[in-house]
């Protein structure tokens, strides 16, 4: 049997990305989106090519300017390539709202697929992102894969609760001890 269309485009991200010797690597702004649309470019070219015609930046929403990554109408699904998928902030959200406003503009949209860096599938299965997953599924048919490329998750540097305070929280912390101390309930503790 064939590869879908879908999978071929995982396996091609994959290819992509192990041929990156920096693809895990933390290049910040500027460096990190022209490293990201070069992705994005050599991703659509090779799927034109094996998928023998161009499936990307479909407008699916009206007239919003909302384009999946990829949509292969023949298998019902919008593949989103959400390389942030693991951080905090993504637009997870924002590409499932995307993937329903799609099926209500009369799109064929069954399956929503993610591609992300190492690490964004075991964060789509806390709480909150998977609570929007059985949401999507239960209410709106909408099957959401997410598929990790090569690699191990990135490491994220903790910013100090206490940058660009000048000492503030240190100044406010040592007065909340001041006063705690002073209190009539504290007194009671004691």
């Amino acid at each position: 049997m064939a590869n879908s269309q879908t999978t071929t485009l995982i396996e091609l991200a994959r290819e992509i990305s192990r041929a990156l010797p920096d693809f895990q690597v933390v290049l910040g702004p500027g460096a990190g989106d022209k490293a990201t649309h070069a992705f994005m470019r050599e991703l659509r070219q090779k799927a034109i090519q094996a998928l023998g015609e161009d499936h990307s930046e479909r407008k699916l929403c009206g007239e919003t300017s909302l384009a999946a990554d990829f949509y292969l109408q023949s298998e019902g699904t919008i593949v989103e390539v959400a390389m942030g998928l693991a951080n905090p902030a993504t637009e997870f959200e924002k590409d499932i709202l995307k993937a329903i406003m799609a099926q209500e503009c009369g799109f064929d949209v069954r399956r929503l697929v993610f591609i992300c860096r190492a690490g964004g599938e075991k964060k789509c299965r806390q709480p909150g992102r998977a609570a929007m997953r059985l949401w999507a599924e239960s209410k709106h048919g909408l099957s959401i894969e997410v598929h990790d490329l090569h690699g191990v998750p990135r490491t994220r540097k903790r910013r100090s609760k206490n940058v660009g305070t000048s000492g503030a929280a240190e100044q406010h912390a040592a007065s909340d001890v001041a006063v705690s101390a002073a209190s009539p309930l504290r007194q009671g503790w004691a």
